[in-house]
């Protein structure tokens, strides 16, 4: 009876470290922007972008995450392909902030409890809020600078893959498009310029690099 007991402590021990196995670190990458000025390649970092985040790993599919990452979102139509921009040469530059809480999803088992080496692709969603700031230039307008503060809701979309690189750290790369609420990271919404049908997107990239800390499973005598 006593030794059923025993294993009985062990298992409910299991269950609840299993449940507390935590990861936080930094993300350290670049931004870019594509909306209604400069170039609209999907992926091109020009700015630097770093940030916090903190993940619970529910199960070695999925984890719940919570992050902030700050960068300056810049872009000038010179660096655009696009004639008619080119000739155009609005720029900006908006310092934002992002607060973001989501789900991560591994496509394979990413057990932390397991010493071994480990590697998965993983995709993550959720929802974002930005705090920003733009100074908005357009030569040749009445508009030849213009500061203003804004607020949204942006929706991130993230792949990436990742490997604990030693027992208790965890290194990923990943991309992440957001999807703004607004026409109006740039200033185009007010300024009346652009297609007014398209909402602003952000991407950051970058490298995370997490240390991942809780209980380890009991390991029960048989």
């Amino acid at each position: 009876m006593k030794k059923i007991f025993y294993l009985l402590i062990c298992f409910f021990s299991l269950v609840n470290t299993q449940a507390q196995i935590h990861e936080v670190g930094v993300f350290l990458g670049g931004s870019n922007y594509i909306g209604d000025i400069g170039p609209t390649t999907y992926v091109s970092p020009n700015k630097a972008a770093f940030g916090l985040l903190y993940k619970w790993n529910k199960s070695p599919r999925h984890s719940y995450k919570v992050s902030y990452i700050q960068s300056q979102i810049t872009s000038n139509d010179r660096a655009s392909q696009e004639s008619s921009r080119n000739l155009r040469e609005y720029r900006f530059d908006n310092d934002l902030k992002e607060l973001s809480v989501g789900l991560e999803f591994n496509f394979f088992d990413f057990n932390l409890h397991q010493l071994n080496t480990k590697l998965t692709p993983y995709v993550s969603s959720g929802v974002s809020y930005f705090f920003s700031k733009y100074n908005l230039d357009l030569p040749g307008s009445v508009v030849e600078g213009r500061t203003e503060r804004r607020k949204s809701i942006a929706i991130p979309m993230i792949v990436g893959i990742k490997s604990n690189i030693t027992p208790h750290f965890i290194l990923a790369l990943e991309t992440g498009a957001r999807y703004t609420l607004t026409d109006n990271i740039d200033g185009s919404f007010y300024e009346n310029f652009g297609n007014i049908n398209n909402n602003d997107w952000y991407v950051f990239t970058g490298v995370t690099l997490t240390y991942t800390f809780g209980e380890k499973p009991c390991y029960c005598a048989q």
